[in-house]
């Protein structure tokens, strides 16, 4: 999939989408759109026989996920653990139904069956005037908790462009309607240009990046690479860094989003000490709801010894 649209450019004109090649695409946005409009309850249903489905074919997902959840959740049986692989592929499963929701409805008529926890910790930290970063994480509310922040904050977001160029200019013509600004990934003059205009920038950090500019910093337990980028950004720009996660209820159709007060003395100027802050407080946000994390990413893919054949390798 990568290799077949490495090349082309990233185009958010659907004009440049007119070519045969892209109808099967149009066809799939024509059936998210239509599943949008569908009762919440309902979209929610095809999102879990979704997961279910991905938890039988789709193989390296599914032992990513397990190797995750069997590193971090230790302490479970092998039957919890199994149970929570199952409930993270049904999680994420409504999560990618959500995603028409998040393009293309109005998250205004949402707001009824959403909470907001700490709203207050967000305003005061961006009443020091120097911008906010908001220290998200990868669940599976994804565009869907970030499309329902900006009904009660303005925001920007740093966003990691679809590899299938039609689908990235669906997304980020739905971000823009939403966002104040859509930086690309590694856009870190547009980051500072939006804190320096006292802007809140949503920000994460919970993936794998590789080997550089990183430390390995504890995750559930785990030296997990991350990247120091956060502490350089706050140091540049002054900005508060506030953690903040958005989740799905269980018992009822609904949504809640947290805020929490801006971290105290960050950075602190060793690198280490403030990755291992981030990564617990991410940790914390998980335990919420660990299910709706997203589990099939290789987070400990980079191990602090390059000749490690690693977790994610097949026996």
């Amino acid at each position: 999939m990568k290799k077949k649209y490495r090349k082309l450019p990233r185009n958010t004109d659907y004009s440049a989408y007119r070519h045969p090649r892209w109808w099967p695409t149009w066809i799939l946005i024509g059936v998210m759109w239509c599943f949008a409009q569908l009762p919440i309850r309902f979209q929610w249903w095809l999102g879990k026989v979704a997961g279910l489905l991905a938890l039988q074919m789709a193989g390296s997902r599914r032992r990513i996920t397990e190797t995750n959840i069997c590193l971090c959740f230790p302490e479970l049986t092998a039957d919890q653990q199994a149970a929570l692989v199952r409930n993270a592929f049904i999680a994420n499963g409504i999560g990618l139904l959500e995603l028409g929701i998040a393009w293309f409805r109005d998250p205004a008529k949402l707001t009824s069956i959403t909470e907001v926890h700490g709203l207050e910790h967000f305003e005061e930290a961006l009443s020091h005037g120097n911008g906010v970063l908001l220290l998200g994480g990868h669940y599976s509310t994804l565009d869907l908790g970030g499309s329902l922040v900006t009904q009660y904050i303005h925001a920007d977001v740093m966003q990691r462009d679809h590899n299938n160029p039609l689908m990235n200019a669906v997304m980020t013509r739905a971000r823009e309607r939403r966002y104040g600004t859509v930086h690309g990934a590694r856009d870190l003059r547009g980051l500072f240009r939006s804190l320096r205009k006292n802007h809140a920038v949503w920000y994460a950090t919970d993936q794998d990046y590789g080997r550089k500019d990183i430390v390995f910093a504890p995750f559930f337990g785990i030296p997990a690479g991350t990247i120091t980028a956060t502490s350089r950004i706050a140091e540049r720009s002054g900005c508060r860094v506030v953690p903040f996660s958005h989740f799905r209820r269980d018992d009822k159709p609904g949504y809640d989003i947290y805020f929490h007060p801006a971290l105290r003395d960050f950075p602190s100027g060793n690198d280490l000490e403030d990755a291992t802050r981030i990564n617990s407080v991410l940790e914390q946000e998980i335990r919420r709801a660990p299910d709706q994390y997203l589990w099939m990413h290789r987070r400990f893919k980079t191990r602090p010894d390059p000749h490690d054949p690693g977790f994610y390798t097949r026996k």
